[in-house]
């Protein structure tokens, strides 16, 4: 029954009835034409449609032009194993367990090396090698494939750790920094970007004059040597550094590498690697603010041996300048360095200045005390000098025995009493010959102990012996500090 909506089947069958009469009728070249032309229109529409011109040129694919290469990383038909066969083997356990140590080779390349003081920091690439026969695959063209760290979590990697480190870490920029290359015989390269902080033990007691050694130790955590042991992969050339590596306060002078056995009472003997690197320290810095200026406060200091001694003021003031300028260098030093128990080669140069500088404060204040001494002596002579000069002139008079007429004229005032008769002038001379003995004998001895004290009274003398003796003793002390600590 026709529907509404369909095509009725009588009116579909007059059609083509009409359709093939007029193909009938008609001349044998236009049935050509027609049957040429339906076999186009059949051939155009098998063809893809054409797209429309967007303004930009179109580049024809040349995929046909290339082999089709074979993907390894589709699993296998029916399987859900991957190409290592991770899956079939326990990785929590080392490579041929039960067996011998398994050799695990190391090689570093040392990236950067920056603050150090009792510590330091050092970014390097750490890299493992060793043979783990699980991983294996067949190979035609015996080339390595190679993995980020998201494969590292399901096989077995050494457990290598820094001993003495404060802080390390991987880099994760922009991804884990690490890589796993795996041959097609076992062989495994395992490498990541590490940066660790660790500690070095640093002797002081020749700073800033020193040279330190400091030591980066690679150790396994859980593994003995009997079940892993460390080496390095090529000796001394295992270790290669940056050729740019350069320190502020440190001149890098040598990379070398060592390894030896350690021993944990509780656990038992580990492999244990050394990255060692020896440092020197730059002086001129050091030269620039601390040596220098604490030498220029000591010939500062004597430029006192040339100021006259009784110019207290400047004398004074010149060696409390020189002598707070001292302790401020001595305690900026030291406000810098570490807290040591020991003495350090810059305390010794310090402190040596300072008690030259101190001496020359205590210099003058020996100077100006001699010349107060001196001055209150000479005051005390001329005091006694009028007396010295009567006694001189009666004794004189007493000697002679005889009166001249001006000395008789003298004692024309004097009563009988007060003329001595010849008796008693014979005592009084026997008297003063005995006080003139006794007189020129002291004279003498002052005079010996004036002569043995003129250096040290001379205050000019001092001054004179200080501006050569201080020098060259500073001198010395020079030669032989920067002999023994160079």
């Amino acid at each position: 029954m026709w529907k509404p909506g369909k095509t009725s089947p009588v009116r579909s069958d007059w059609t083509v009835t009409y359709f093939l009469t007029v193909f009938a009728k008609m001349p044998y070249f236009a049935r050509v034409l027609l049957f040429l032309f339906c076999l186009v229109l059949l051939v155009e529409s098998r063809n893809p449609r054409r797209r429309r011109w967007s303004g930009h040129l179109e580049i024809p694919r040349l995929s046909h032009l290339y082999k089709k290469t074979h993907d390894i990383t589709k699993l296998q038909k029916g399987k859900t194993e991957q190409l290592l066969k991770v899956d079939e083997h326990d990785f929590t356990m080392r490579p041929a367990f039960g067996g011998p140590a398994i050799p695990v080779g190391v090689d570093v390349q040392v990236e950067s090396l920056d603050s150090i003081s009792e510590d330091f920091t050092m970014t390097l690439y750490l890299r493992h090698y060793w043979k783990d026969e699980r991983l294996s695959f067949p190979s035609t063209t015996n080339k390595s494939m190679t993995f980020d760290g998201r494969l590292v979590k399901k096989i077995w990697v050494p457990d290598v750790f820094f001993v003495h480190s404060k802080r390390s870490f991987t880099h994760d920029t922009t991804t884990d920094n690490i890589m796993l290359r795996v041959f097609p015989d076992g062989h495994v390269l395992y490498s990541m970007r590490i940066t660790v902080t660790a500690m070095c033990n640093m002797d002081f007691s020749h700073f800033p004059l020193d040279s330190q050694t400091c030591s980066l130790e690679l150790e396994s955590y859980a593994y003995t040597d009997e079940d892993l042991m460390l080496y390095w992969k090529n000796g001394d050339e295992s270790l290669k550094t940056d050729e740019k590596i350069s320190l502020s306060q440190f001149l890098i002078h040598k990379f070398h590498t060592t390894s030896r056995l350690a021993f944990y009472s509780s656990t038992g003997w580990y492999n244990r690697l050394y990255i060692n690197f020896t440092l020197r320290r730059h002086i001129f810095f050091f030269l620039l603010q601390t040596y220098f200026p604490a030498t220029l406060m000591v010939m500062l200091s004597w430029v006192s041996f040339w100021i006259d001694h009784r110019a207290v003021p400047a004398r004074v003031s010149l060696g409390s300048t020189t002598v707070l300028t001292m302790s401020t260098i001595i305690t900026g030093v030291n406000a810098s360095m570490p807290r040591v128990s020991y003495i350090k080669a810059v305390d010794i140069y310090l402190w040596v200045s300072f008690v030259f500088v101190f001496l020359s404060v205590l210099e003058y204040a020996a100077v100006n005390y001699l010349t107060t001494v001196q001055e209150r002596k000479e005051r005390e002579l001329r005091d006694k000098a009028p007396c010295l000069c009567g006694m001189l002139h009666s004794r004189t008079i007493m000697l002679d025995g005889n009166y001249s007429e001006s000395e008789a004229n003298s004692l024309a005032g004097y009563t009988r009493s007060h003329i001595v008769t010849d008796e008693e002038r014979q005592e009084k001379i026997v008297v003063h010959l005995a006080l003139s003995d006794e007189a020129n004998t002291s004279r003498k001895k002052g005079l010996k102990s004036h002569m043995g004290l003129r250096i040290i009274q001379n205050t000019h003398v001092i001054d004179k012996y200080s501006r050569l003796i201080f020098p060259a003793f500073y001198i010395f002390f020079n030669l032989i500090y920067w002999s023994v600590f160079c």
